[in-house]
């Protein structure tokens, strides 16, 4: 469990993906996300992808509330811009033609459209989306495809519902906006809930890190009940008060035993790339068996 402490001390934060599309925490997400799925096609068995907070699909980088943060333009746009990433440029490239695809520079693609990119014919994927709005802009953009499905539910509520998948390979992401006060003690109580079902599965948790001593107890508290994990944090620059978010995480519960090393080499790429000033740094730390998930 988390301390009683640490969960009185979370703070919440409305993190509105209208105004932070594209920015360094959605390509450090999507890429791993990527990496993720194009590892899972490396069998002919079916997965599933089950994603707890969808969104829209799909954000216009011109519309009022992305224009108005800016932070596309040091985030994906950097790289469509030609960023040298080195040795990473190849294992990026995946989720760069995802993101094309999709009507970069224009168009930012959210999770689900980055997931139904990568998607087989035999595969499929679940889209929790509890806004009515946000539900609809989603089912337009996934249009017309069997293999996927949007529901209107709280992600919470998904979670419990729909793992273990009847695939039983497959990931979970879980990227929560943090609006609530209580969000990392539901986060980590319903995240346990669902290993204890499908221990086998892939979930990926990703958190806006704002206040480092309450990311560093929520990894500690998943670690210590997850078998296998894999931590990965990304600071574009050194966090102040009043400045937009400097530093975000993933923890991966039961990683692909590639993700590991390729994210030793794409995270470093990353922080040169989309540096914003002074104290740009990574982190990359494993435990357990992480290393030698093979599903």
């Amino acid at each position: 469990m988390l301390q009683p402490e640490r969960r009185r001390a979370s703070s919440a934060m409305n993190y509105r993906h209208d105004f932070h599309a594209g920015n360094f925490a959605d390509v450090l997400k999507h890429v791993a996300l990527a990496r993720t799925l194009l590892y899972l096609r490396r069998k002919d068995k079916p997965f599933r992808v089950i994603d707890t907070h969808a969104g829209a699909g799909l954000y216009d980088l011109s519309g009022p509330e992305a224009a108005r943060s800016g932070e596309a333009r040091d985030g994906v746009l950097r790289l469509l811009q030609g960023a040298d990433l080195g040795a990473a440029g190849e294992l990026i490239a995946p989720y760069l033609d995802a993101v094309r695809a999709a009507g970069a520079p224009r168009f930012y693609p959210g999770s689900p459209a980055i997931a139904q990119s990568l998607l087989r014919p035999q595969d499929r994927a679940l889209f929790c989306e509890l806004l009515p709005q946000a539900l609809e802009s989603l089912r337009r953009v996934l249009g017309r495809d069997s293999r996927v499905k949007a529901i209107g539910i709280d992600g919470y509520a998904g979670l419990k519902a729909f793992v273990p998948p009847v695939e039983r390979r497959g990931l979970v992401l879980i990227d929560p906006p943090f609006e609530r006060r209580d969000e990392y003690e539901r986060l980590f109580d319903s995240l346990g809930a669902a290993l204890r079902k499908w221990p086998g599965g892939i979930f990926m948790v990703w958190q806006p890190v704002k206040e480092r001593d309450i990311a560093d107890a929520f990894c500690r508290a998943l670690a210590a009940q997850a078998p296998d994990w894999l931590r990965i944090d990304l600071q574009v620059e050194a966090p102040a008060p009043g400045r937009p978010l400097a530093r975000t995480g993933l923890m991966v519960v039961n990683p692909p035993y590639v993700l590991e090393e390729e994210m030793k080499i794409i995270v470093p790429a990353l922080a040169r790339a989309l540096a914003r000033g002074a104290g740009a740094e990574f982190l990359i730390e494993s435990g357990g068996g992480a290393g030698a998930h093979d599903t």
